[in-house]
């Protein structure tokens, strides 16, 4: 069964930036299960996955454009450290949602944190990389009329 929108997918990968560090991994875990065409990948990686089969693999490299977009100067706010409860303390890299004037939640990541201020920017960690992927097929299935009214994968084991 090739990969095409509403198949549940499973995969095997390996994400590294262009100096070889290893940013994510499936390797020791669980395969990631995702709905093809439901916008749960960057598109960068979704759309290259589109036609494979199990058990085929692919290297893809994805531009900033259609991973986390490319890095913006300028978008960081600072925080009081206090303003962070002390059962949950901010650490480096955390994502955390900020609301604008309007109501708007936005996704915010703390770049840096001290005992008295803490830096979020609005530029995801991998914003501006070029993202790396080793990817293996491991399972391709139809997805459920739930999952698809639903817009994701509902069974914790993956496709069958």
């Amino acid at each position: 069964m090739r990969i095409e929108n509403d198949k549940v997918v499973s995969i095997d990968y390996t994400l590294r930036l262009a100096n070889g560090e290893v940013v994510d991994t499936t390797e020791g875990h669980e395969p990631l299960a995702y709905l093809h065409g439901h916008s749960q990948l960057i598109p960068g990686l979704e759309s290259q996955l589109a036609g494979l089969e199990v058990g085929e693999s692919k290297q893809v490299i994805v531009p900033p454009a259609q991973g986390y977009g490319k890095f913006v100067e300028g978008a960081e706010v600072v925080l009081s450290a206090q303003q962070f409860p002390p059962e949950n303390p901010p650490q480096v890299g955390m994502g955390i949602l900020l609301e604008n004037e309007t109501g708007q939640q936005l996704p915010y990541y703390i770049q840096s944190v001290d005992s008295d201020q803490v830096v979020l920017t609005a530029n995801h960690p991998l914003a501006g990389k070029d993202l790396h992927f080793d990817v293996t097929i491991v399972a391709v299935r139809d997805a459920e009329p739930e999952e698809l009214s639903h817009g994701h994968v509902h069974s914790h084991d993956g496709p069958h």
